[in-house]
């Protein structure tokens, strides 16, 4: 016989959030409004600066507390209406309830500010912010992750600070194709009741999602991570989505059996079409394989490799090196102009890809070693670098690779920068080896969200400090 819950031993209901009006000051670096609330910090997620809002309280800690934006009270001259019904769930897009131009602003002063940390640069004056024709649907590559919820398959982005999954069919961010392609997996996930892994118990096989679209072919690739290697549902649902999107014309099964949140594992199999994407920026052409890394915005990246170039002036005569390279997108278009263009770069996929795609472009003098910046460039001698790039991740150059870079003594060295703060940072250390900043051109690669691509051109000037 079941017992009947008594008073004491009934389910908990969970305690109603407090909630407050408060006045947002400012926007932190990741686009979150934050004030001062009894004494803390308190971070507001869509909020903008200036705009009285009612939120609830959903965490407060000994020095911050984390706010639910239940209305805004007074609005702030720059919002708009978020273009994505999803905004306030998925947070993904810290800045998409704020007009084009004000997230342009506010890009721009973030850079500046991270260069006035700097004494040696709180001078320097960028160049006015490159935004984007499209602000919308521009990007050409997305990794989802995949759930299920009262029996429902879910394929999204985790929202802001969980780990639970917020199903987005149509992300006004997207590729079309790639909305396209959600919708099919996710009905065809359902249909052949396809099992989802679950982290908690860490059973069930599909994890991620991933695709990769060129927007020049209107092709794409997907790749589907699974725990642990299978033939029979991968395949069926592979054909399945090839067929009723043709466009699909590559699909790839990558295990990934950690327990962790890294995304893709060391295991990549073809199961269908062909085994890379061609894709075109300017008149490069590039062969992308499903575990190498390009820019989600092509448009913006066809600047940026066109700015490169022009600023590295090249010519026959001269050499070039391109440190963490990727694919080979910029050193490509160097070799275009110089004599001879090497590229490093750690992924060993990636190389594969820069080497191929320098034959498919019929430039035999650029040439790409598999490796890690900070070992391969002392492999290097002094003075034979005329003009080298760099184009690290979010965390920026280790110092050991900067120093050993103004070691070669190239006369133009071009950083490009995903992190104003990093790049602040890096930008100093190389002003105290010799070189000087020539121009800073910050560029939207990223619209909607806080990320900022900065190019900087630095040049050669005088020796380093310590031997003057």
């Amino acid at each position: 016989m079941t017992k009947r819950p008594t008073r004491n031993n009934r389910p908990s209901r969970r305690k109603p959030l407090s909630t407050a009006e408060v006045t947002i000051s400012q926007l932190n670096d990741e686009g979150v409004g934050i004030c001062l609330h009894e004494g803390k910090e308190l971070m507001v997620a869509g909020a903008l600066a200036g705009e009285k809002v009612l939120v609830a309280i959903e965490y407060s800690g000994q020095r911050r507390s984390i706010g639910q934006l239940r209305r805004v009270l007074k609005r702030s001259p720059l919002r708009r209406t978020a273009p994505c019904k999803l905004a306030d769930r998925c947070q993904s897009c810290a800045l998409i309830h704020m007009n084009y131009g004000a997230q342009l602003r506010y890009k721009q002063a973030r850079l500046k500010q991270a260069l006035a940390g700097y004494s040696a640069l709180k001078d320097l004056q960028p160049q006015p912010i490159w935004g984007a024709e499209q602000p919308l649907g521009y990007r050409t590559n997305a990794k989802l992750a995949l759930s299920k919820e009262r029996g429902q398959v879910q394929i999204g982005l985790y929202r802001r600070g969980t780990h639970q999954v917020v199903d987005i069919e149509d992300c006004p961010l997207h590729h079309p194709l790639i909305n396209q392609i959600v919708r099919v997996v996710k009905d065809e996930i359902q249909r052949q009741k396809i099992y989802i892994y679950d982290p908690q118990t860490q059973r069930g096989l599909l994890r991620y999602l991933l695709v990769k679209v060129s927007p020049q072919t209107g092709k794409a690739m997907v790749t589907f991570v699974s725990a642990e290697r299978n033939y029979r549902e991968i395949t069926h649902l592979a054909k399945w989505l090839t067929r009723k999107l043709p466009e699909v014309i590559s699909v790839h099964q990558n295990i990934n059996g950690s327990t962790g949140n890294v995304v893709m594992g060391r295991e990549t199999i073809r199961i269908i079409g062909v085994p890379d994407l061609i894709d075109q920026v300017g008149d490069i052409r590039l062969r992308i394989s499903p575990a190498s890394f390009f820019q989600v915005n092509h448009e913006q990246a066809g600047r940026i490799y066109d700015l490169v170039r022009r600023w590295a002036h090249l010519d026959k005569s001269q050499t070039a090196l391109d440190l963490y390279c990727g694919i080979g997108g910029i050193a490509l278009h160097l070799a275009k102009d110089a004599g001879d263009v090497t590229g490093i770069e750690v992924v060993e996929e990636a190389v594969r890809n820069a080497s191929e795609n320098a034959r498919m472009n019929y430039l035999s003098n650029c040439h790409f070693r598999a490796g890690d910046s900070a070992e391969l460039i002392h492999d290097l001698a002094p003075g034979c670098i005329d003009a080298a790039v760099v184009n690290p991740p979010r965390s920026g150059c280790q110092a050991e690779v900067l120093e050993a870079l103004a070691g070669l003594a190239p006369a133009t060295i071009i950083y490009v920068s995903c992190n104003p703060t990093t790049l602040a940072r890096d930008l100093d250390l190389l002003l105290t080896k010799g070189y000087t900043v020539n121009d800073l051109q910050p560029v939207d690669m990223f619209p909607q969200t806080v990320h900022l691509e900065t190019v900087v051109h630095l040049q050669r000037s005088a020796l380093p400090a310590s031997t003057v």
